[in-house]
Parts: C-alpha cells; sequence; structure tokens
C-alpha cells in the first residue's frame, strides 16, 4: 500500500499517508476495543458476585462504555486552584499517549506489523517506562497529598517491577537470540514437535508465570492496586481529575493491560501461532491474527479473574514480592538458560 500511495501522492507525502493510514487501523480498533473490554471487566465480576452488570444500554448492555464516554466528554474539567495547570493537563495525555505508542511494534500476524524493528523487544521496554512519567507529574501536579503520595507509591511499584520484569525478557531473548517480536514468535513453533510457545518449556515456563504477575503489578491491576487503595488515597493519582482528563487515564489503563495480554501472548505462548503445530490450524489471508486475539481475550479474563477473587497486597507484600522474590528468580533462571545453552547450542 506504501508504494501505491508513493506513486500516487510522491514519495514523501505518499510515505506519510499511507503510515497515518497504517497507525489509525491500529489505534482506532485499539480504543473500540478498549471499550468493550471495560464492558467486559465489568461483566466478569458480576458474574463472580452473582450479579447482571451492565444491561440497559444498547443489546445486552454493550454500549454502557460508550455512554460512560459520553458522559465524561459532556462534564466540566476542573482544574484545583492551586495546581499546576499546565503539568496538570499534559499527565492525562502522556499516559495515553504511552500506551498506544507501544502497539507500534506488535505483530498482529506474519507482515501485519507497523514497525517490525530488529530491537522491538527494547523498545518496549522503553516505551512502558515512559508512563511512570505521566503518574509522577499528574500526582505532584496536582498539589495534593494524596495523589502525591499515590504518585510515589505508584512509581515505586513501577519500577520494582520493571527489573523483574527486564530479567524475564532477557531468558526469553537468550532462548530466542533475538529482540524482534517476530523473530521470538517463529522460535516457538514445534516444541515436542507438536506444541507452539515458549510456555511449554519447562525452563521458560516458570518465567511466564512471573512475567504474568509482574504484569498485572505493572498495570497496577487488583491484587496490586495500592496506587488506588480507596480507604487509603482516595482515588490515587487521579484524585483531582474529572471528566476527560480522568477517562484519558482510565483509557491508557485498560491499554496497557491489553498490551500485557498481547506480550503474554506474543513472549510466551506463540502470538499468532495455533497452539497445536498442526497445518490445517494455520489459518489463510491473514486469519492467524484470530489466534491472537483469543490469546489477548484469554489473559484479560484471567486479569479479570484475579481482581474479582484475590484480596489487595499491603504494600510491604508488593515491594517484597518484587524484590525478594521475582528479582532474584529471575535472575536465577537468566543463569540457568543462558547455562543450558552454553551446553547446548553453543557447545564447541
Amino acid at each position: 500500500m506504501t508504494s501505491w500511495f508513493q506513486s500516487l501522492l510522491g514519495a514523501d507525502f505518499g510515505w506519510f499517508v499511507a503510515h497515518l493510514i497504517y497507525v489509525l487501523l491500529i489505534a482506532l480498533p485499539l480504543m473500540l476495543a478498549v471499550a468493550m473490554i471495560i464492558y467486559a471487566d465489568r461483566k466478569i465480576w458480576a458474574a463472580m458476585a452473582l450479579r447482571r452488570g451492565p444491561n440497559v444500554v444498547g443489546p445486552f448492555g454493550l454500549l454502557q462504555s460508550f455512554a460512560d464516554g459520553l458522559k465524561v466528554f459532556l462534564q466540566e474539567t476542573i482544574v484545583p486552584s492551586a495546581a499546576n495547570k499546565g503539568l496538570f493537563l499534559l499527565a492525562p495525555i502522556i499516559t495515553f499517549t504511552v500506551a498506544l505508542m507501544a502497539w507500534a511494534v506488535i505483530p498482529f500476524d506474519a507482515g501485519m506489523v507497523l514497525a517490525d524493528i530488529n530491537v522491538g523487544l527494547l523498545y518496549i521496554l522503553a516505551v512502558s517506562s515512559l508512563g511512570v512519567y505521566g503518574v509522577i507529574i499528574s500526582g505532584w501536579a496536582s498539589n495534593s497529598k494524596y495523589p502525591f503520595f499515590s504518585a510515589m507509591r505508584a512509581s515505586a511499584q513501577m519500577i520494582s517491577y520493571e527489573v523483574s520484569i527486564g530479567f524475564v525478557l532477557i531468558s526469553v531473548v537468550l532462548w530466542s537470540g533475538s529482540f524482534n517480536l517476530t523473530a521470538i514468535i517463529m522460535t516457538q513453533k514445534g516444541y515436542y514437535g507438536l506444541l507452539n510457545g515458549h510456555g511449554f518449556n519447562p525452563l521458560l515456563f516458570p518465567m511466564a508465570i512471573v512475567f504474568l504477575i509482574s504484569a498485572m503489578a505493572e498495570t497496577a491491576r487488583t491484587p496490586f492496586d495500592l496506587t488506588e487503595a480507596e480507604s487509603e488515597l482516595v482515588a490515587g493519582y487521579q484524585t483531582e481529575y474529572s471528566s476527560m482528563a480522568f477517562a484519558l487515564f482510565w483509557l491508557g489503563e485498560y491499554a496497557n493491560v491489553l498490551l500485557m495480554c498481547a506480550l503474554n501472548a506474543i513472549l510466551f505462548w506463540g502470538g499468532w501461532l495455533p497452539p497445536l503445530d498442526i497445518g490445517f490450524l494455520y489459518l489463510p489471508y491473514g486469519l492467524n491474527i484470530l489466534w491472537l486475539f483469543a490469546k489477548i481475550l484469554f489473559f484479560f479474563f484471567v486479569f479479570s479473574w484475579v481482581k474479582a477473587t484475590v484480596p489487595r497486597y499491603r504494600y510491604d507484600q508488593l515491594m517484597r514480592l518484587g524484590w525478594k522474590v521475582f528479582l532474584p528468580l529471575s535472575l536465577l533462571f537468566v543463569v540457568i538458560v543462558s547455562g543450558f545453552l552454553m551446553l547446548t547450542r553453543y557447545a564447541a
């Protein structure tokens, strides 16, 4: 498509138009997906609590998220008089934008990726780590003690679990021999001649579990939602926000949750590959994207299931799990995986 637009509009402007279309083809469905998973989240919680959940707006309540979005859009954005107005309004924009940027390197099928760069995994680590700036700025710019306490708490939590996530990813990179996400997916074909996914590798399965739990902590999902902790901090670093500013935080949070679900699928469970390495399961015409969507939805169900059933950690338990359990464990598996590869794959 890029070459067609370049022949029609010129090299530079054609490239710009083609890539703008690619970006919209990712961003717009992602925004629709965020609206629908908020609905799914509420339905799952309701089912587990023997309630009905959203069921009035639209058939089966499917339009409830859009009604909520319209409501916040029509509300007034209130900026506290003592707040730093510029930074106060910039923080949710940073959070929302960074949540979308990471999707640029996510491969949906073979060749179906906006930027198939060799350091895709490093790009995701770099971009996702920028999200902490939106949190810190929002807490500080509010000029209120509860948002500031929450921002400190959230930044410490995100940094703590990013460390263990980094070492988990090192194990995957060592095994795959590449930072490219497409290459990482392709190295997961045919474990034991039948199964697709690093999760079936005994050396990497523990890291898949660590990554899943760390992803919940990184996105501040229950039982790691200490950034909010209603009884202590009202609504956390978002306390002073209203209207679309609050909605941007909300959308960014769910976009990050979807990203972590996608990374779980891509890094450990074969991405767009079917679970079994059987010919007829590989779908034609780019339909393998359905396998990736199915895995993302499964992991999102796990996130919602945990939120509905597991009580919140204390903050000392949260930090102890990150620094005293996950960090040593992920470091140990970096040594084990690299040692195993030196003895087998790279032995002279």
